[in-house]
């Protein structure tokens, strides 16, 4: 509980003591609106691969097309032996730096933090966890609102 004084008045604002977080891969296939978000504990090039296999299962005989930021997980060498094992199953479009508005799923994060974490208080990673997971199933049941909000539909 952290005590925040503004002028004579005083409210008790609660918090968790530390930045609890999720980390969220997710793809869009900007023909159907079928969404394919992977929780994980956190960022790295392993987690990044256990999604790009999940994409690869989801997809199997298609080829995969992801637009990602130049972050360093997505150039690793274990990601790097996967996609030259997989062949022609990955195009990867990466942005040029500092231009996260030139990648339509930054809208569909936007809308998850609005959604389901901003204003809202947490207690602790198991709550975030399970507000990601509601909005996850939602946005399932609502693919036409997906390709809106990605500005990918008719």
């Amino acid at each position: 509980m952290r005590t925040i004084v503004f002028g004579e008045v005083k409210w008790k604002v609660p918090t968790c003591g530390h930045h609890a977080h999720v980390s969220v891969f997710g793809a869009v296939n900007v023909l159907n609106g079928d969404t394919v978000l992977h929780r994980a504990v956190a960022a790295n090039a392993t987690t990044f691969l256990d999604f790009l296999k999940i994409l690869k299962s989801r997809y199997p005989d298609q080829l995969i097309v992801l637009v990602l930021d130049n972050a360093r997980i997505h150039h690793a060498k274990m990601v790097r032996d996967f996609l030259r094992q997989e062949g022609e199953s990955f195009h990867l479009i990466f942005l040029a730096p500092y231009s996260p508005q030139l990648n339509p799923i930054e809208r569909l994060w936007k809308w998850l933090k609005d959604a389901a974490i901003a204003n809202v208080f947490h207690k602790d990673q198991m709550d975030i966890d399970q507000a990601i997971a509601r909005f996850m199933e939602y946005i399932d049941q609502q693919p036409e609102e997906v390709l809106r909000r990605l500005g990918c539909a008719a």
